[in-house]
């Protein structure tokens, strides 16, 4: 393969993979890969040999008894410094990405005396920038997103005592508990800070989950691509003016306007926030859905007051992440029974690929503290069609749109800076800052994705052929004129024939 070369601040440099150019997406001038080094089967040899290692040491000799009480003493601090040897030494993925070893300075500048000593060491904890940036004591020299690029030649992406505490005293209590009160007081915190710093980056469709690219040899605005996710999901969704649909987590109404004004049927939004309530349901109303065919409700979807099976078509958007991994199947089983039997789901999560990397699980704790407290359901692909399967679904379809998110979140973050002095005014430094490094990150970050999955119930009374139109992934288009292929049977039918 030819020696490619990208250019950062003038200067070229020599790589050894292939980069784009296409204008649907903010191309990766350098996607090099971390550390993926860890071994269960390591950590399991360090927690079992541990204690042993430290009984022989001791003066006196002890037995079993004593060496599972060391077992258990020892298990945490052992497992802590597995996890950062590992993460701060663990060797790449692969080296075809050749670091420019430019210094510290020519990225990022540091402010406080107590992270100067980064400059000499070549690399900052991940973790210790952001939290700095965010306090004002560390800059990016340039744009975020470009500078972000290039975070694997001035970060690592060790973990850090910081993240170990959190993750100890935050993220498993969150996860064990995650009650319904807890859901409230977050997506409430989170989604009812002010619909004017949404607008900010979300654009007037007020649409908080991935569009839908459709050229990729065109820069589709934020608006073109979300109304065709809007398009998709209700094409998929094969809406008719009798069905009655159900918008789980609608956010600020958009999609069931959209299905309520386009398809005629009866459209139901749930969301906790009540800024989003308002804003929808006056967006229903200024497009001509009148309160007997559309509503939003400011309600948890455990209060949903409805029959089971009184909906046939649900929709649920990005939603299922904050539903929390502990509760997800009893959630899916109470999707399922709202659901008609005749009726179709659509269910978007974002997610994670499986081949994780240290990077990935810095990102993942950024995002829980920092964004989306409470949203840790965001998994592999397999975990969701398995829980899927095991409340009794069948899936009929699965598109992966996470370079299309990508493409959506760049839209984001363009508009995030050009609304810088309106957040900053209103909201503060701060919060701009999280912001624009969520919105920067999310466009680069690696093992984030999204998942469409389209469903209906497993029953033999389903009748699946009646779905063969709506489902868009066996119709495939092409710009090749095919001829079909023909047999030596077809030949010699053809010769008999005449």
């Amino acid at each position: 393969m030819a020696e490619q070369k990208t250019t950062f601040n003038g200067d070229e440099v020599a790589q050894g993979f292939r980069t784009t150019n296409y204008p649907a997406i903010a191309n990766p001038p350098f996607p090099a890969e971390g550390s993926a080094s860890f071994s269960n089967y390591e950590l399991a040899f360090c927690l079992l040999a541990g204690p042993w290692l430290v009984q022989r040491l001791l003066p006196f000799r002890t037995g079993w008894y004593f060496y599972w009480f060391l077992f258990i003493l020892l298990g945490v601090p052992i497992a802590i410094s597995y996890w950062t040897f590992k993460s701060k030494f663990g060797g790449r993925l692969n080296e075809k990405a050749k670091f420019p070893g430019k210094p510290i300075s020519n990225y990022i500048t540091l402010k406080d005396e107590n992270l100067k000593k980064y400059n000499e060491i070549k690399k900052i904890p991940m973790q210790v920038f952001h939290d700095a940036y965010f306090s004002g004591k560390a800059d990016f020299n340039g744009d975020v997103l470009d500078i972000m690029e290039w975070r694997h030649d001035w970060a690592s992406f060790e973990f850090t005592p910081e993240m170990f505490k959190y993750v100890l005293f935050n993220l498993i209590p969150d996860v064990i508990i995650h009650s319904q009160s807890q859901d409230e007081e977050q997506v409430r915190d989170h989604y009812d800070r002010g619909d004017d710093f949404y607008s900010w980056f979300l654009g007037p469709r007020m649409i908080y989950t991935s569009g839908v690219i459709s050229d990729i040899n065109k820069m589709e605005t934020l608006e073109e691509l979300q109304d065709n996710k809007l398009k998709m999901v209700c094409e998929k969704l094969d809406l008719k003016p009798t069905d009655k649909m159900l918008d789980i987590g609608c956010g600020w109404g958009t999609l069931a306007t959209f299905a309520g004004k386009n398809y005629g049927c009866d459209v139901t939004g749930v969301t906790l926030a009540k800024n989003q309530t308002l804003f929808g349901n006056q967006r229903l109303k200024e497009n001509g859905v009148s309160e007997d065919k559309g509503r939003i409700l400011c309600m948890d979807y455990r209060d949903i007051p409805h029959e089971k099976g009184y909906f046939n078509k649900i929709s649920c958007l990005e939603m299922a992440e904050h539903v929390g991994i502990r509760r997800y199947g009893t959630f899916l089983k109470e999707v399922y029974d709202l659901l008609n039997d005749d009726g179709l789901l659509v269910f978007q999560v974002a997610g994670i690929r499986t081949c994780w990397q240290f990077e990935d699980l810095n990102w993942g704790l950024f995002m829980n503290k920092y964004v989306f407290p409470g949203a840790d359901a965001s998994l592999p692909l397999g975990w969701v069609i398995k829980q899927l399967e095991s409340a009794n679904f069948e899936i009929k379809s699965v598109d992966v749109l996470g370079v299309h998110y990508s493409a959506t979140i760049h839209r984001w973050y363009l508009n995030w800076v050009s609304n810088k002095e309106k957040v900053i005014a209103k909201y503060g430094e701060r919060w701009y800052r999280i912001w624009v490094y969520f919105l920067a990150y999310s466009v680069i970050q690696g093992s984030a994705s999204v998942f469409q999955i389209t469903c209906h119930k497993n029953l033999n009374a389903f009748h699946r052929v009646e779905g063969i139109p709506s489902h868009g992934n066996i119709h495939a288009h092409t710009s090749v004129k095919a001829e079909p292929v023909i047999s030596h049977q077809d030949m010699w039918a053809n010769q008999t024939l005449h």
